[in-house]
C-alpha cells in the first residue's frame, strides 16, 4: 500500500524552523562574531589641561603637557630634583642606587632636526661640540662628556641624558624610549600635592600643665 506523505501547512513549519536555527533575535551577534570581536582599547588619556597632574604642574609654574616620567632598572626618583626647567619646561632625575649615576629627564618647547642638533648643547653644556646620530624617532647626541636622547614630539622635545662613562648607552636608550606622561599614581609619586602639609603644633616645655597655662617665669633664690 502507498502511503501518500503529509505536507505540514506553512504556518506550522516556519516556528519549527526558528527552534531548529535557534532563538537568536534578529539583529544580535552570534558566538562567531562575539569570538571574534576585538577587546576594548583603553580610554583615551587623560587632558593634561584638567585634573591632579594640571593641578599640581601650574602650582610648580611647569605646563602640565610639559610632564614626562620614566622609568629604568636600578634607578630611583630624587624627588628633590623635580622642577620647572626654563619658562615652564619640566625636568626630574633618577639616581642608580649602587653606583649613583644619575638620570636626567628634561622637556621643554622647541624641536629639534638634522639642521638644529648639532647647535643645540647636551645636558644645558653650552660652547661645547656635539655630534648627532639618527636612531629611529630620536637623535642620539654626544658632547661634554655626557650623552643624550632627545625624542621630538609635537611642539616639544623630549631629553634624557646622563655621563658616557655611568650608564650605558642601550640603558639610556631604553629609558628614554620608556618615557610618557604619567598616570594618577605616577603623577601622586612625581609631582609635589599642592595641598600643604598639616603644621605641627609646638609643645613648651615652660608651661605648667596646671592654672591658666602661663609661662612658669619662677626664679631661684639668689636669681
Amino acid at each position: 500500500m502507498i502511503r501518500h506523505a503529509r505536507v505540514l501547512p506553512v504556518l506550522v513549519l516556519a516556528p519549527l524552523l526558528l527552534t531548529a536555527c535557534g532563538s537568536e533575535k534578529a539583529g544580535d551577534p552570534g558566538p562567531s562574531a562575539s569570538a571574534s570581536a576585538p577587546a576594548s582599547a583603553a580610554g583615551p588619556a587623560a587632558d593634561p589641561g584638567t585634573g591632579e597632574l594640571a593641578s599640581r604642574a601650574q602650582a610648580m609654574g611647569v605646563a602640565p603637557e610639559l610632564v614626562y616620567v620614566t622609568e629604568a632598572p636600578g634607578f630611583t626618583l630624587a624627588q628633590q630634583s623635580v622642577g620647572v626647567l626654563g619658562d615652564d619646561g619640566f625636568s626630574a632625575t633618577w639616581v642608580d642606587g649602587e653606583t649613583n649615576a644619575l638620570l636626567r629627564l628634561a622637556v621643554d618647547r622647541g624641536t629639534i632636526t638634522a639642521g638644529t642638533c648639532p647647535e643645540q648643547p647636551v645636558g644645558d653644556m653650552s660652547g661645547e661640540h656635539t655630534t648627532c646620530e639618527r636612531d629611529g624617532g630620536a637623535w642620539y647626541r654626544t658632547g661634554a662628556g655626557r650623552h643624550e636622547y632627545a625624542l621630538p614630539e609635537e611642539g616639544h622635545v623630549v631629553r634624557v641624558s646622563a655621563e658616557t662613562d655611568g650608564v650605558p648607552r642601550d640603558v639610556l636608550r631604553a629609558a628614554a624610549l620608556a618615557a610618557h606622561r604619567p598616570d594618577a599614581a605616577e603623577t601622586d609619586a612625581l609631582l609635589p600635592s599642592v595641598e600643604p602639609a598639616p603644621a605641627t603644633p609646638v609643645e613648651r616645655g615652660d608651661l605648667p600643665p596646671f592654672g591658666d597655662g602661663a609661662p612658669d617665669n619662677h626664679v631661684d633664690v639668689g636669681g
